[in-house]
């Protein structure tokens, strides 16, 4: 796992099924489907805390992460890439994407395909 990772505060699989409310086999459907994201830390795989908003899962991820994966850049990389400081947005783009900026994150994300 790289160091942006590492400092990223983040649910169980069982602990975001608790938050979401639904069974962790659903959690695991999320995951795949890209309405949320994880990432290993240790031999687990995690959910960050963040992605998960009002019991539901953050709705400008999914159209994000897809953005990034039709980009070219595999998804831990792009996971990683949310997570990373970004001139054009004065921010990481997670922190955009809670903020409510999605088009300002999807115009930096479509840069990486140039």
């Amino acid at each position: 796992m790289n160091d942006v990772l590492a400092k990223v505060p983040a649910f169980s699989y069982d602990e975001a099924a608790q938050r979401l409310g639904i069974s962790i086999g659903k959690v695991r459907r999320l995951v795949e489907e890209h309405s949320l994201i994880s990432f290993r830390r240790g031999n687990d795989k995690v959910i960050p805390v963040e992605t998960i908003v009002d019991g539901e899962p953050l709705h400008s991820l999914r159209g994000t992460i897809l953005l990034l994966i039709d980009c070219g850049v595999p998804l831990e990389e792009g996971i990683t890439w949310l997570y990373q400081e970004n001139e054009l947005l004065g921010s990481t783009p997670m922190a955009a994407l809670l903020a409510g900026h999605k088009s300002p994150v999807r115009r930096a994300a479509q840069m990486l395909a140039q």
